[in-house]
């Protein structure tokens, strides 16, 4: 990409809504293709053997496909050739034999995923699942069965999935292991056995980890976990006799133990934070040993558990001073696959030789955004209402005062997942526009202890969880880094829901907001929901079904009329989330009460946009909208050739 100058006709300021500060002091303006465009590579995984590297990248039609290279060669070659719709990073895995690739693939964002298999050598590809309205959820492999794997099938039955055992040459299926309908994930041990299994009690919602000691063998408790605690299965334990997992119990943040798998007993406790849970734990591929822990407060940190892997560690450190994340590792434990990351940088690749102690660059996924100065995230404590700390992350322009700037309120989704410091490109094409970002891990958020998590139950919309984000705000203005009048709410999921809760809840705070495939009526997104999950989902919103007055009470779609600011809703056709028909309801609603409402459909995305030409769409139509509104700088919208933008209303 060629670096442009930046013109004075690239920059639109809206009539009638004050200038930004110091305008001129800001810096070049970012093409939205440097931010929302294809990366150049993306998502690199290693071969088991430690000889090739595949990873994802535009071919020549410009739909992300994936390729492959040896490590050593600058040579590259696609061995697939998808147009519109690519491969995502979704379970894309090498088998292990180091010659098949797998990867899961929907049609048009429908979640209806397929198990997709590719020769790295005849680049034959195949769908190991070709059943009309049979998709998988999960697959499993084990260095110790290379030709084969293990799926998890709704074959029998539309609604319940099996296991199946899949052989990865002919595609030949057999069935493995059923599996009960309070079952929500399985766990396959080194010798490609189903040996473990969380589900969740319907009576209270109670999590509860189950195992066996074989195929032919009962399932028996081990673990049960109370609604409200935190845990999770971690791995299989050395021998596979323990199992290693996160557990809340005794502790409001969580904690790595290990469990022995006969007794039932705590045969250990490795680690801990008080400020917060755990994250991602590296496990030895081959003694099966616990070896380090991420977590993250206010920002990312590795814990290391092994003292053997502790020189690897410090290399890595030394190496960048940016995050990391040891991302891939090949059969013998030598070469490590490793990630670097930033607030101001999106993904750096190297490989890491632990005999050498050598660190090779791979590569970077967006090199052009070196060209750019580009905004820093900080990590602020906020203090709501009631006094609870609000870990939040405040992302403000290059090269001005932050002085009564105009500000986005940029609202993660989940709800029950939590925001974090990197790089967040949302974050820097607003930043860069003029605008202070401020993203707030609110009540109900994951990550900071079981207490916070829970202070969310039932508090969407008209409670806590909608109240934090308010006094977010607030404190803001307070600060005097916002100006009151000037301050937009965006989010995706739940934080699009959150954004038609605040204009509906607290019209007087904000001057517009961007839904992009927000619940508007809870009911209506949740009431198809069965299987394991939902008494859970009922405990942490509410009885949303079986109470309409409740419902109705923290529904936005059923306040409408309260919206005074302009929206902007952008909606996959193909959701199956938050049906089409939810967010047509919701923009008919909006125009009805004569709200100044914009509505656009993508006919080939679901719950998220996942090609690059809706992206680009979609973003320049939200620089455009901001700037009407709030009077940041803007990089004019032009239609973008390939995307399925639909505008079904506009008033």
């Amino acid at each position: 990409m060629k670096k442009r100058k930046l013109r004075l006709s690239w920059i639109f300021i809206f009539p009638l809504i004050p200038t930004l500060p110091a305008a001129a002091e800001l810096p070049d303006l970012i093409p939205r293709e440097a931010l929302f465009g294809n990366p150049v590579r993306s998502a690199p995984i290693l071969s088991p053997d430690g000889k090739r590297l595949a990873f994802l990248a535009p071919t020549e039609n410009g739909v992300m496909n994936i390729w492959i290279q040896t490590i050593g060669r600058s040579e590259a070659v696609p061995i697939t050739r998808y147009e519109g719709r690519g491969v995502g990073s979704f379970l894309l895995n090498w088998a292990f034999d180091s010659r098949n690739i797998l990867f899961l693939r929907d049609e048009k964002g429908n979640e209806a995923f397929h198990i997709f298999i590719v020769d790295t050598v005849t680049k034959e590809l195949r769908d190991l699942t070709p059943y009309p309205g049979v998709k998988t959820n999960n697959y499993a492999l084990a260095r110790n069965h290379p030709g084969e794997m293990l799926a998890a099938l709704n074959l029998r039955d539309s609604k319940i999935f099996d296991i199946f055992r899949v052989r990865l040459d002919t595609g030949t299926l057999d069935f493995d292991t059923r599996i009960p309908g309070n079952i929500s994930e399985w766990y396959a041990d080194e010798n490609l056995v189903v040996r473990a299994a969380t589900g969740i009690d319907p009576k209270d919602g109670s999590a509860v980890l189950m195992v066996r000691d074989g195929n032919d063998k009962p399932w028996r408790d081990l673990l049960r976990l109370p609604f409200g605690e935190k845990g999770r299965f971690i791995a299989f334990g050395p021998g596979g006799n323990s199992a290693i997992v996160e557990s809340s119990l005794g502790s409001d943040t969580s904690r790595l133990v290990e469990i022995d798998l006969q007794t039932g007993r705590t045969t250990g406790i490795f680690f801990g934070r008080d400020q917060c849970d755990l994250g991602s734990v590296l496990i030895d591929p081959i003694t099966r040993e616990a070896q380090a822990v991420f977590t993250e407060y206010l920002r990312p940190e590795w814990n290391v558990l092994d003292e053997e892997i502790k020189p690897d560690f410090d290399l890595l450190r030394k190496f960048r001073p940016d995050a990391f994340a040891v991302e891939d590792r090949d059969l013998e434990d030598r070469k490590w696959l490793v990630t670097y990351w930033s607030d101001t940088n999106p993904g750096t690749y190297a490989l890491y030789d632990r005999a050498t102690h050598k660190i090779e660059l791979l590569f970077e996924s967006r090199p052009d955004l070196s060209r750019y100065r580009l905004a820093t995230m900080t990590a602020e404590i906020i203090s709501a209402r009631d006094g609870t700390k609000l870990v939040s992350y405040l992302t403000l322009p290059v090269g001005v005062k932050p002085d009564r700037l105009p500000l986005v309120l940029w609202v993660h989704g989940g709800p029950w997942a939590r925001d974090s410091w990197g790089f967040e490109r949302f974050a820097q094409l607003l930043a860069n526009r003029g605008y202070a970002v401020l993203q707030v891990n609110f009540r109900g958020s994951d990550g900071f202890g079981k207490k916070f998590l829970n202070a969310g139950n039932r508090q969407w919309g008209v409670g806590s969880m909608q109240h934090d984000l308010t006094d977010a705000v607030r404190w803001a203005v307070e600060k005097g880094i916002a100006e009151p009048g000037r301050i937009a709410i965006l989010g995706l999921s739940y934080g699009g829901y959150a954004v038609l809760a605040g204009l509906a809840f607290t019209p007087e705070l904000y001057a517009c907001g961007v839904d992009i495939c927000g619940p508007c009526d809870v009911n209506a997104t949740f009431r198809s929901l069965r299987g394991p999950r939902r008494p859970v989902f009922l405990n942490r919103i509410g009885d949303f079904e079986g109470d309409p007055e409740f419902n109705r009470r923290i529904s936005p779609l059923y306040h409408a009329d309260k919206i005074k600011a302009p929206v902007l809703i952008g909606q996959g056709k193909n959701d199956p989330r938050v049906r089409i028909e939810e967010a047509d309801r919701l923009a008919q609603a909006l125009s009805e009460a004569h709200v100044r409402v914009t509505y656009v459909v993508y006919g080939d995305e679901g719950h998220t946009f996942q090609r690059p030409e809706n992206n680009l769409d979609f973003w320049g139509r939200v620089e455009e909208f901001l700037g009407r509104h709030l009077g940041g700088r803007v990089e004019p919208y032009r239609p973008v050739p390939g995307s399925s933008a639909e505008v079904r209303i506009q008033r």
